[in-house]
This record gives structure tokens, sequence and C-alpha cells, in this order.
């Protein structure tokens, strides 16, 4: 039987903003960009009892919350931090599956002779974390990735939650549908609607009545609720994309305006990819215009990528296939998929000009890094374009 953990840091961005920022301690914390129709990318657990949430937007947090303090988000430092958290990590397995910065799966199954069972093996990382970085994680200790993810999620912040093997469908039975995996706002009513209304009910459901609603995963999401669940931890298994985007205070119109966000975009994801070690062949776009109408548009390299340059060059042919003309835009993105760790083999004949853009995206990364600021090195037009 497998020992399976996961740890998820408690309101990581924020708590670290509160933990290098003394006069921030105890205080209400949004972390988010300034403008009012950005969103939450972290609520510190003074400001939570207002309501104020993850991924909620920020015009309505502040509505909550109108004295709380808005950090503006430090990508490199969070990044840095992570590097920390993690290290302690695989001091206990070398099984560590990322999920995010700041959760990941372990496999803890061969470590019991060393350290003891996985609740042991639990509260010796948490009780690490916090003597080492002064942060707080939650922990949940389960025979399966599915029950240790919601049992981490019960008891935070600085929670431990261990479900034992025999206790596992006792455990779950109760709890709400939306504790599921893949169970939003919307598949959450059509449940209710048929009288399923926690796990317990999902795990008795007619498949066939549930996949009209969630399609052939259907049947998955039954053998999840009745806690049926083998997936192994993957070991460092690598992010799908990288991404970066901004909803803007003010719509903007135009090419030339749009194009200019696309390049900024374009350098903190090359930064990213940078850090970790990856290179990325496929480039998406992605704009929402001022009616919430969105459009995407990718393309797909002859070989990776890794530098400003070539991110946003595929980006702005990306973008001329997108309608701008009489629109308003009021949110902009670059992501990039189809990651690969490593350069693309040697050439014959070597590109000079490629060759000076990775060189020169490494030199800023390590800028950026050193000062915990993604816009230390910046390209002067899109300094030009603040003023």
């Amino acid at each position: 039987m497998k020992t399976i953990l996961h740890v998820d840091m408690d309101a990581f961005y924020a708590s670290v903003e509160q933990r290098d920022d003394p006069a921030l301690r105890g205080k209400p914390v949004i972390v988010g960009g300034p403008s009012r129709r950005g969103v939450v990318l972290a609520a510190s657990y003074e400001v939570r009892p207002l309501g104020v949430r993850s991924a909620m937007p920020m015009a309505e947090a502040l509505r909550r919350a109108p004295n709380a303090i808005v950090a503006a988000p430090r990508h490199c430092r969070y990044a840095e931090v992570s590097e920390e958290v993690f290290a302690i990590f695989r001091r206990y397995t070398p099984l560590v599956e990322p999920l995010s910065l700041d959760e990941a799966f372990l496999d803890v199954t061969a470590s019991s002779a060393l350290f003891g069972d996985g609740e042991s093996i639990a509260r010796v990382i948490k009780k690490a974390i916090s003597a080492e970085l002064g942060l707080t994680a939650s922990a949940g200790v389960a025979p399966s990735k599915f029950v240790a993810k919601i049992a981490s999620d019960l008891r935070k912040p600085d929670g431990l939650v261990v479900v034992r093997p025999d206790d596992v469908a006792e455990f779950l039975r109760p709890l709400p549908i939306e504790r599921m995996w893949g169970v939003g706002p919307k598949t959450a009513k059509q449940m209710h609607a048929m009288g399923v209304h926690t796990l317990g009910d999902l795990a008795c459901a007619s498949t066939a009545r549930l996949e009209r609603i969630a399609g052939k995963s259907g049947l998955r999401t039954i053998e999840l609720a009745r806690g049926e669940d083998d997936r192994d931890v993957v070991p460092d298994a690598m992010a799908r994309s990288i991404g970066a985007e901004v909803t803007y205070e003010e719509d903007i119109t135009g090419m030339d305006a749009v194009g200019r966000t696309l390049l900024e975009h374009s350098a903190r994801v090359a930064r990213r990819l940078v850090r970790a070690e990856l290179w990325a062949r496929t480039v998406e776009v992605k704009v929402k215009y001022s009616d919430f109408a969105v459009r995407v548009r990718s393309t797909t390299l002859p070989e990776t990528v890794q530098d400003t340059d070539s991110i946003h060059h595929a980006a702005i042919e990306c973008l001329a296939r997108v309608p701008l003309e009489r629109r308003r835009v009021r949110l902009t993105g670059v992501s990039v998929s189809h990651l690969e760790a490593g350069p693309p083999p040697p050439s014959l004949f070597p590109d000079a000009l490629s060759e000076k853009r990775r060189a020169l995206e490494q030199v800023t990364a390590r800028i950026a890094e050193r000062y915990g600021d993604e816009r230390a090195v910046t390209r002067a037009s899109l300094v030009r374009g603040r003023h």
C-alpha cells in the first residue's frame, strides 16, 4: 500500500510577503496587480474572513476589504522560496511531483525505514518549513493522491489530516460534491439537481446519468469518489505550459498597443523558461475584448525557443490573426507549451543571432533573480510605452 503526502503551502505568496516585510505581519494582505480590473493572486488569512479569495476580481476584493494592503507580486522571489521548500521535500524522498510553486505530491512509501510512517514524515516536513523558512504548510497523508490532496485542504492553515487505508470510504462519504476534482459551480449545480450532494452520493451514482453531465470522465469521477486512485507520483513532472497575462485598468486598442503588451509578456515567459531550464515549441496568444469575448491563436515553431524575441515574434504572428479593428481589449496574454528540457540539438550552421539572444536571456534572467524583480531589466520600447 502506498503512502502519499500532499503538501500545500498556506497562502504562499501572501505569506512570503508578510515574512519578508515585518510591517505586513498580522495585517490583511492581498497579492495582485494594482489594477482594480486585475485578479487576486493570493490573500492572507487575515483578509479571508472578509470573503477575499484567490482568483477574485481585485475590485471585488477591495470592496470587501477596503483597508487591505495590496502587494505587487514578486514572481522571482516566490520561485526562489519555492526551491527552498522543495529542497526540504527531497530530504525525505526523491519521489516529489510538483503541482505548482507551492504544492506537491510526495511518495514516502519507501521512506518509512529511515523516517517513520507518513504522519511522522509530514510532521517533520512541516516543522522544517516553519523553523527554516518561517512559513507554514498544510499536509494530507493518504494511500492515494486524490485523497491526500483533499485531506491537505481540510484544516488550513498549518493543518495535518491523516487518512488510513481502511478509513478512505468513510472519510470521503460525507464530503460535499464541490470537493471533487474537476467539479466546478456549473457541474455541481447539475449534480445537485440529480440528487448528488456528497462524494458518497457520487460513489453510488449511475455512470450513464453522470456521463450526460461530465462526459467520458463520468466513470473516472465515480471511481475517485470511491477512493479508487492508483496514479503514481511522477518525480519532477514537467510543467505543461508557462504563461503571463494582464488585465488592464483601461481598455487598450490597436495593433501597436496590444503588440507592446505581448513583448512584456514574452519577456516574463522567457525568464521563467530560463529559470526552469525549459524550451518551448508552441506559442499561444490570448486576447479578451471589453465584452469578455476571448480569442486564442497559437503557432508551433520548427524548433524550440527560450528567448524573448523569438517568443514575441511568434506572438505577433498569432496576433495578426486576431480581429482588433474597432475592438477594445481588456486582457492580453502569452503562453508557451510543448516544453522540453534542454536546448535544441546543435546545428551544422549555427545561427549567431539566436545564440546572442540566448546569451542575453540568460543574463537578464540572472539580474531579475538577483533583485527579485522581473522588471529589473526591461526593453527600452516598453519603458517608452509607459510614458
